[in-house]
């Protein structure tokens, strides 16, 4: 079959390619922007501009995610990178973080943000090249002004949107933590899950791009409503597993089961394994370690799909409850447990 000749005797249309040069500039105008003004000192400028020592300027610089010029002459710095500098020093001194964790403290933050600024500049270069394709053509000058204006237009909704959800969080956090020990590190006793998929190493060679993305998006969409409904929060998410942790330990059982029962449901969804264990753990900058988090780790790795492994600890808490049916395992010898206790937990149907 052929397609219909072009009228006027046109050649079929191709996208307009936009300018490598235009990019560049578009890049810059936005760099600028975001950096809250060009960059005009090196390191040994910014360090004493800021009132700190170069060593101190590069160690925190790098702990937060970015990389050092080795080039002494080389102009990267801006007004914005003093001002954070005086900032984390003025926290120091102050006594609200101590000398020895404000690297780990940094450290912190830049991997917290890290993967909330690839979102968001996915966001909004998919947004901004639209643009720029559909005014493919015009003069560039009026397409970097329309880019600025559009710029203008969305990060400070962006950032918005961002100090709210840190604020919320704040106050959530604020909420679980009253009475807590308030330093970098603190030991307490908490009931921590992991929920994975089964079988995802395969489904990764099974499913394409999009398939996958929107697997991943139904389950940490799905767990998250989960473990948020029922007083617990996300620690972290690696892809096909969610680490989770909550104080009480029928909150926790009921965050397994229905991890189980509302996430990925579907006949055609892989299975879940859930894994879940209570004690004393070390909170270091909102993650959590210590050997209750290694127990958890490897019941959920023990336990077989579309089921819930406890440890003993949490299996005494709930013993008696009305709602839940325990059964125990025979223990089990793994990596870095000599004895695993184990208990398999199921909703108790003639409750």
């Amino acid at each position: 079959m052929t397609s219909e000749a072009p009228e006027n005797g046109d050649q079929t249309a191709t996208p307009t390619e936009i300018s490598p040069t235009l990019l560049r500039d578009v890049q810059a105008d936005l760099e600028e922007s975001l950096l809250g003004g060009p960059r005009r000192y090196t390191r040994a400028e910014i360090a004493d501009v800021a009132g700190v020592s170069v060593e101190r300027a590069d160690r925190l610089w790098v702990s937060m995610g970015f990389a050092v010029d080795i080039d002494p002459d080389s102009v990267m710095f801006t007004e914005g990178d003093a001002a954070a500098l005086r900032t984390i020093a003025s926290l120091v001194d102050r006594g609200i973080i101590s000398p020895e964790r404000e690297v780990a403290a940094a450290r912190a933050l830049g991997q917290s943000l890290s993967r909330l600024a690839e979102w968001q500049v996915s966001l909004i270069s998919t947004h901004i090249v639209d643009q720029l394709a559909d005014s493919a053509g015009s003069d560039e000058q009026a397409i970097r002004e329309q880019v600025r204006g559009l710029t203008a237009e969305i990060l400070p909704a962006v950032e918005s949107l961002q100090a709210y959800v840190w604020r919320r969080h704040v106050a959530s956090t604020t909420g679980r933590n009253v009475g807590n020990p308030g330093e970098e590190v603190a030991s307490r006793t908490l009931v921590v899950g992991f929920a994975d998929i089964v079988g995802y190493t395969s489904l990764t060679r099974q499913l394409g791009a999009r398939d996958l993305a929107d697997l991943l998006e139904r389950f940490e969409s799905a767990s998250t409503t989960v473990i948020g409904g029922h007083q617990g929060w996300v620690v972290k998410t690696v892809g096909d597993e969610v680490m989770f942790a909550v104080e009480s330990p029928a909150d926790a059982a009921e965050i397994a089961l229905q991890l189980q029962e509302r996430v990925l449901p579907d006949e055609s969804d892989p299975e879940l394994r859930v894994g879940l264990a209570m004690g004393p753990v070390l909170v270091r900058f909102g993650d959590l370690y210590g050997s209750v988090v290694n127990t958890a780790a490897r019941l959920t790795g023990s336990a077989r799909p579309g089921t819930v492994l406890i440890d003993e600890e949490l299996a005494h808490e709930l013993d008696g409850a009305p709602d839940y049916y325990l059964k125990q395992l025979r223990p089990r010898r793994v990596r870095g447990i000599r004895r695993l206790e184990q208990f398999v937990l199921r909703r108790n149907r003639d409750a």
